[in-house]
């Protein structure tokens, strides 16, 4: 590898990140107690509470309340940041006693997807920075609504797309941005996840001791309590999420959109999908979907199969990205750059590029997170662009499940030109007492 390839993989991330604020600027020695961020986690069970140990690890941070409606699972969370980071957070069923409190500086949302729009609506308009899971919501008017939220209030909202902050990616973006693959021509992205195909189907039955189910549906439809539509399986139901497309599809779409610079919904949109499976499982969303998102001077193929582990390059999910000079593969753990052939220079059109060493980049996200609550800059994933993602996937979906297979949409005026079936949902309905925030 000559020097200046060195020099390059060495500086790309700094050059594609370069409003990203590194921590340790702004956290130069131990912090203070009085100087430490005052969080409270709004949904513990699984993603949230890891998204609030990264916090946690960071010794900026302290944890002064857990909030969640099952009573079991605060208890068990409880105990684990006792053990682990011996802090003691009061625990809370109702986020909005949370938003209450004067000494909770910002609020890690890690609810089901139908929760997101209001928590962090409320939480800005209470003053509150905000960390949400990705998808950024459930819908696409609740993703418009938490855009117009975080300007009104003038909050740091940071979108749970880590891959922002992850170096793998922020490699990719400089290779691409620097010319190295050449002029992009398509992405081509693939995931596929056994747990897509949903869990067993079970009967309804009982609330379990210690639930308030009534609260964990809040503006969903009333439906009969069903182990299948809760805890771990609820994003395979139109009413709490968006199956595997909205789960992954952010986060990979993303990256797509990031190789663009593209930060508005898409112009149109193609969509077959069905479910090929022979499994009885339940769910509403479907096992197999194949999208393409038409840009501008670039194409985004999309291939979801739920059910198996396999794809291409030995990774069940990644992305392609495909210019005339090269081949950029990327996954969270690895990329490659592979060259397009010169026969006149008989060289490749590019130099090879690998990285394989791993790296998750939650932890990076948070430091993003938290950099910017301190120096109110704007974080690497702002709203803006969980909306990029999250409108792209959910017009997917729409199309998906109204058999449409075309779409087209108007992003400025926040409607469908072609389909009068898809612009009815756009916007939920929440169950009563409920209200969709107005900003």
């Amino acid at each position: 590898m000559n020097p200046s390839r060195r020099n390059f993989l060495r500086n790309s991330a700094v050059a594609v990140s370069a409003a990203t604020i590194i921590p340790s600027q702004v956290w130069s020695s131990p912090v203070a107690a009085s100087d430490k961020v005052n969080v409270a986690l709004i949904g513990c069970r699984n993603m949230g509470f890891g998204i609030l140990k990264h916090h946690l690890d960071t010794g900026m941070v302290n944890c002064v309340v857990l909030c969640d409606v099952d009573e079991n699972i605060l208890k068990e969370k409880s105990e684990t940041v006792k053990k682990d980071y011996n802090q003691s957070p009061e625990l809370m069923k109702d986020y909005r006693k949370v938003l209450e409190r004067k000494d909770v500086d910002a609020v890690i949302i890690g609810t089901p997807d139908h929760w997101h729009c209001l928590i962090t609506v409320d939480a800005c308009s209470a003053g509150k920075d905000v960390y949400v899971e990705k998808p950024m919501a459930n819908t696409i008017a609740e993703c418009n609504i938490m855009v117009k939220a975080q300007k009104r209030y003038n909050r740091i909202v940071q979108v749970g797309q880590q891959q922002r902050d992850g170096k793998i990616f922020k490699d990719c973006m400089g290779l691409i941005k620097n010319g190295e693959i050449g002029t992009l021509r398509k992405v081509n992205i693939w995931a596929n996840f056994n747990y897509g195909l949903g869990t067993v189907p079970v009967p309804d039955g009982p609330v379990p001791a210690g639930v308030d189910y009534d609260f964990w549906l809040g503006p969903a439809p009333e439906r009969p309590f069903n182990k299948a539509r809760f805890h771990g399986s609820w994003r395979h139901y139109w009413d709490y999420g968006g199956g595997l497309m909205s789960d992954w599809g952010v986060h990979l779409v993303d990256m797509a959109l990031w190789a663009g610079d593209i930060v508005e919904g898409p112009t149109s949109v193609m969509t077959f999908a069905a479910n090929f499976s022979k499994q009885k499982m339940a769910r509403e969303t479907f096992d197999t979907m194949n999208i393409v998102f038409p840009k501008k001077d670039f194409v985004i193929n999309y291939d979801l199969t739920a059910g198996i582990q396999q794809g291409p390059y030995n990774s069940a999910y990644g992305l392609q990205f495909i210019g005339e000079k090269g081949m950029l593969v990327a996954d969270r753990n690895k990329y490659h750059l592979y060259p397009e052939w010169d026969g006149e220079k008989k060289a490749g059109k590019t130099s090879e590029v690998s990285w394989d060493k791993g790296q998750e980049s939650h932890r990076e996200h948070v430091d993003n997170f938290l950099a910017c609550i301190k120096s109110r800059e704007t974080p690497s994933c702002p709203p803006e662009i969980g909306r990029a993602a999250a409108v792209h996937v959910h017009i997917a979906n729409i199309s998906a499940r109204l058999g449409q297979p075309l779409l087209e949409w108007d992003d400025k005026n926040n409607r469908f030109t072609n389909c009068e079936k898809a612009n009815e949902m756009i916007t939920p309905v929440y169950r009563a007492p409920w209200k969709l925030p107005e900003v």
